[in-house]
Formats: C-alpha cells, structure tokens, sequence
C-alpha cells in the first residue's frame, strides 16, 4: 500500500469551491423572499426551537394532569420500553383523544417511527395535526408521510394553505420549500402537475418559475427546466438566483459560463454568480483564470476562509507553491484566531506539509502535520508523518508513530499494518516485514490484502511455497482477484517453471482486466518463456505504450533482442536508463545477456 502524497486534486478543488457556493439548492442568500437572512442567520438552533416551543405551547390545552393519565403515560412509556410498542402506542393515542392535547399523540407517533410501522405512525401523525393544526413541526412530518405514500390529492389543499397563508415576503420561500417537498414524491409527473397546479396564481413572482425549473430538471425536462429559469430571470433580471438557475439547468456548460459571464459584466458585485462561475472553470481544470476570479472574490472580502482555501489549493495546483503557502497559512491562521465547528484546518496543513516536504524541509512539514487534530484526517496524516520520518532515514521512528495510533476497527488496523510492512520492505528488511504481516493475519486470516502483501515478502525472501500458499489462499477468498493470478502466474514465468500453469493464470487475471499493462506484461513475459517471440512483443508493446514502466520496458527489450532486432532493443532499454538509472532489473539483464548501451 503506497501512500501517495499528492498535493492537490481535481475533488479537493471542488470541495474548497463548494463550501463557496449557496447553502441550499434555491440560491443565493440576498435573494430569499423575507430579505431577513442575516437576522435569521445570527440565530442559533436553540433559539430556533425555543421560539418554536413558545408558540406551540401558547396553542396547548390546559389539562389537568389526573392521577389516571400519569398512570396512563407513564406504563405506555414503561411497556415501549419493554418492547411492547403497541401498547404504548394505543395508550397514548387514546390519552391524545380524551385530552385533545397534542403531545401524546406526538410521541405515539415517535413510538410507532420507532418500530418502523409506517401506518400507525401516520395515523398519529394526523392526529396530533388535527389537535395542534397551527404547529410547523406536526405538518412538516405530516407532509413528509403522506407524499412519501403518494398521496398527493391529500397534500394539496395543505400545500395551497401554506403558499396562501404565506406573508408577501415569505411566500417565495415556501414556494421553494414545497418544490422540495413535492421532490421526495415517487410520482415526479404528479407531483409536477400538482406543483403547476399550486404555483398558476403566482406567475408574477420568479420564485414560482425557478420552483419549476428546478422541478422540471430533476425530472430530466431540460428543455422546461431552461424555459422557467428563463421567465424567472426576466421578472427579475438581477437575481443571482434566477442567473444560478439558468445555469444550473442549462443542456451544457457553454451556456451556462455564458449566462454568467453575461450577468458578471453586468452585475460584477453578483459574489455567489462569480462562485458558481470560478467553479465551472475548476471543472473544466482552466486553474488559471478560476483562480483570477477568487483573486476578485478577496478583493471583496479579504478574511473571507473559504476564499482563501480555494487560493491556496488552486495556486498549489498550478505550482506556484510561495502564493499557494502564504494562502493556506493565511487560512490556517485565521481559523486559529476564529475557531469555526464547520471548518478544518487538516487538508490545508497537509498541503503546507507538502510543499515544505518537496523543498526537503522535513521538519517543517513534519511541524504542520502536528498541528492536525482528531478527526477524519487523523489516520492520514500519521501515514504522512510516518512516511516523512522514513525518507529522514530513522525507519525505527516511522513505525514507533505507526505504533502510537489508535485505530478503529480492522480496515483502519490493516492499513497501518501494510505502511509498517511497506516501510520494512523499502529498507530491505523483508523478513520483518513479513513477520509483521504474519503476526496481523493471525488476528485477520481472511484479509485478502494482508494474504496478498504476504505474499509479496514472501516472494522477496524467495519462498515460493510460502508465497503460492498465500496465494491460493487469496483466490479462494476473492475468485476474481485479477492481482492474486497475475503475481502467481508472474512468479512462476519468471521463473520458467510449469508454463503451462503460469499461462492459465495469467490469462485468467486477463479476462478479468483486459487492458491492465502488468497483466499484458506478465502475459508477455509467458508468451516469451514458451518462445512464442511474436506474441510476447504484441504484449509487451501495448504494455509499454500504455504505461512505459522500467520493469515492462526491460521486458519488452528483452524480447526484441532476442528476436534479433537488437537497435531497438537498446532504444527501448536507453529510455528505461534515463527514467531510472539505478533499475537493477536492467543492469542484470544487460549483464546477463551481455548486452551494451
């Protein structure tokens, strides 16, 4: 298991640019109907609920909290409990109906949730709606019930009550929120249908028009989707919402970087337009002028996290690696000062640690690794640490941090196994890598990965038995592992020993992987120990052209001088030598065949 450190990739980028983009799928924050965002955005979730709660509780019924309903409460509790839902259940629907208070009728349903029984909590859900009609909670769960059933015809006259009830300023809003709803339908031309049905008397408004094009595009209506978003944004010329969906829908990305470059030299201010737009050109892997429109993005806000992010991954890429660091240290600096749970300072250090690493400052990277905390990255940057400590020379000290981390569960266990025995392999201490892997597959007999590199050291040690053991081992676990017939049907060839076993397995993993160049190379390889020099260089060549790897290109060199064609043996064999001049592959079999470059 090689642990690759690359420093920026395609997906890094795009997630770096995502956390750019607006927080729901209706757009831009500036936008929404109520205009309020910043007040709403300042609330906390408590604060939410608690407002939520206070006007719930202005609605409840006084009831007196008999001796005969606590007794009732409290043995539904103590039978759910005690895996008798349906007794709590019924219990409690009976108290909701005689008290005509809301609650039970709320936890009746919890119960029945619970136990997966999707009609009965469905039938407390109605009631618990019936008795607190004026309660959000209560007809978000009812209209979630009910669409997932299908029931349109049921979910309508709600639907059209919530649009109409709706002030002017909020009514976009839950006209995107039933667009949402109605997505979940199983029925898409229905809940479309219903959607026109409940939006026809707000044609004037664009959220109406970009409420269908979202729905029409969903269902795969590109043509719809594209005419909606359209009228939206001729009602509305300077959304960014309507612009962001046109974009969104449109059949290609053409159009949709010239809608937003239009709406740019318009509107240059439009900050989640220039986004989705720095984004499509991230797509599209055109680093450069992305990384030009984030440069504007700063301008506009130069404390900006996710900006600063996105700079330093996209100059990373690019190679400018002194802006790339002053980006991400700006990143990681900021975020020191103003801690945010929704942000991670790990893939920026890791980058940091990268490039300090490719100008040879291993402490220093080593230092930006350090400063990673607990989370997803954690396992990730101990390889990391491991592998820095390794190219130091101090393997002993590599594996003393490979020993330090606490791992969860055997995936994560596995792979330190691997690094460890990776690390021993590299600094040709194969016998105790192999003692090692030994010690683990006694604690995972049946990991197909430990049985394969297992199989490796074996192999190295030159211990075929222990190797094929291994092997065969692997293949009965995995029967479509293509790796574990290639290396045993390699190992054999290479050998010259039973070819015609070797052949088979080969041609086994080949028609499990057809283009794999190891495969096609070990394929080769055979062809040429049977002597069938014809085949072996057919193999061997669409190896090397699809990957001119050193050990293929020995190979294939091989092969042409042995069929006489010795100039082109030496051409191929000089490129090996400039790619890598220490191939002992190579130099053994120049000396071998006594052969000159």
């Amino acid at each position: 298991m090689k642990k690759a450190l690359a420093i920026v990739t395609l997906s890094t980028l795009l997630s770096a640019c995502a956390g750019l983009a607006p927080t729901n799928s209706t757009g831009n924050p500036k936008d929404t109907p109520n205009g309020q965002n910043a007040t709403n955005a300042q609330k906390s979730d408590e604060e939410k609920v608690a407002e939520e709660q206070k006007k719930a509780d202005e609605h409840l019924p006084l009831v007196t909290l008999t001796s005969e309903i606590l007794f009732k409460e409290i043995s539904s509790e103590i039978a759910f409990q005690r895996g008798n839902w349906q007794a709590g259940y019924a219990t409690l629907m009976s108290v909701a109906q005689q008290t005509r208070d809301p609650r039970p009728a709320r936890r009746a349903a919890e119960m029945a949730l619970s136990a997966k029984q999707g009609g009965d909590a469905l039938v407390a859900i109605r009631l618990w709606r019936e008795l607190a009609p004026q309660s959000e909670e209560a007809t978000q769960y009812f209209l979630g019930f009910i669409l997932l059933s299908n029931n349109l015809a049921e979910a309508q006259p709600v639907l059209e009550q919530r649009i109409a009830n709706a002030t002017p300023p909020t009514r976009g809003l839950i006209i995107f929120q039933t667009q949402r709803l109605l997505s979940r339908a199983q029925d898409k031309t229905a809940a479309m249908r219903m959607l026109e049905t409940l939006v026809a008397p707000y044609q004037t408004m664009p959220e109406a028009h970009l409420a269908l094009a979202q729905a029409a595009f969903s269902n795969g209506d590109s043509a719809r989707a594209t005419e909606e978003a359209r009228l939206g944004l001729q009602l509305k010329p300077d959304s960014e919402l309507a612009i962001l969906t046109v974009a969104q829908v449109a059949p290609d990305k053409l159009i949709a970087t010239k809608a937003l470059t239009d709406f740019l030299a318009a509107h240059p201010k439009a900050r989640e337009v220039r986004i989705a737009y720095a984004r499509i050109l991230v797509e599209q892997k055109e680093y450069d002028p992305a990384r030009s429109q984030f440069e504007i993005l700063l301008k506009t806000d130069k404390d900006d996290l996710t900006t600063l992010l996105a700079l330093g991954l996209l100059n990373a890429q690019i190679g400018d690696k002194t802006v790339a660091e002053k980006y991400l240290m700006q990143y990681v600096e900021k975020l020191a000062a103003h801690p945010d749970e929704n942000r991670d300072n790990t893939q920026a250090l890791q980058i940091l640690a990268q490039l300090s690493a490719e100008r040879n400052d291993i402490d220093g990277a080593l230092k930006w690794l350090a400063q990673v905390g607990p989370g997803e990255g954690y396992l990730d940057t101990q390889f990391r640490r491991a592998l820095l400590i390794a190219k130091r020379g101090d393997v002993d000290g590599a594996r003393q941090v490979l020993a330090h981390i606490e791992t969860n569960g055997e995936g994560e266990e596995v792979q330190v196994t691997q690094l460890d025995a990776q690390l021993l392999r590299e600094a040709n201490r194969n016998s105790e890598a192999l003692r090692v892997l030994a010690a683990a597959l006694k604690r995972y007999p049946k990991n197909t990965d430990l049985l394969y590199d297992y199989a490796m050291v074996a192999e190295k040690l030159n211990n075929v038995t222990l190797m094929e053991t291994a092997l065969r081992k692997l293949i009965a676990l995995a029967p479509n592992s293509q790796d574990a017939y290639n290396a045993l049907g390699f190992s054999l060839a290479d050998r010259n020993v039973r070819l015609p076993e070797a052949f088979e397995l080969i041609k086994k993993a080949l028609s499990l992987a057809p283009q794999n160049p190891f495969i096609l190379d070990s394929m080769g390889w055979v062809e040429f120990r049977m002597g069938n020099l014809t085949d072996a260089e057919t193999h061997l060549q669409a190896a090397y052209t699809a990957l001119p790897d050193a050990e293929i290109g020995v190979h294939l060199g091989e092969v042409l001088w042995a069929a006489g064609r010795k100039d082109a043996a030496q051409k191929v064999w000089r490129e090996v030598q400039t790619k890598d001049p220490k191939n002992t592959s190579l130099t053994s079999t120049l000396a071998r065949l006594r052969a000159h470059l």
